[in-house]
């Protein structure tokens, strides 16, 4: 469900994205280009859980606890999804994937450390756009579960 048709209220902050990024950074170069703080800014990675796409949303200065994603949707294994096979499903490219407006709706864990923010920044769906929005709109939005899926 797009935020956009469900009279979300949200904000759009467009950033240069750097060219020379190694490809790893690309939440961390957004955080830093829009000036505001790593644990507001999250990143949205596919995982494989036992057979099933999974959607882990974690601030970018956290990496994605794959153990605790499989626990939080009671799998047993979790690896990181082919990168091609995660554009597929989501309809978006590595570095601009949103939780929200994916092209196949998949089950989704946000950190529990998005409970205590005021807003929450994702991607808006390409490098170079993030989506600025309320953590309680976000976990409705994307239909999600919330749990302790980022570790520092």
């Amino acid at each position: 469900m797009a935020a956009g048709r469900t009279k979300t209220t949200y904000t759009l902050h467009p950033y240069e994205v750097d060219a020379a990024s190694d490809g790893h950074s690309y939440g961390t170069d957004a955080a830093d280009a829009l000036g505001v703080p790593r644990e507001h800014v999250f990143k949205t990675l596919i995982a494989d859980v036992d057979g099933r796409l999974t959607v882990g949303v974690v601030p970018v200065s956290t990496t994605l606890d794959l153990k605790a994603l499989a626990a939080a949707v009671g799998g047993k294994r979790a690896s990181m999804a082919d990168p091609a096979m995660a554009e597929r499903a989501t309809g978006y490219v590595r570095g601009g994937i949103s939780p929200l407006g994916q092209r196949k709706r998949l089950r989704t864990v946000i950190d529990a450390s998005v409970t205590v923010l005021s807003t929450v920044y994702v991607s808006a769906g390409r490098r170079g756009l993030q989506m600025e929005l309320k953590p309680q709109d976000l976990i409705k939005l994307t239909e999600a579960v919330t749990a302790p899926i980022g570790s520092s």
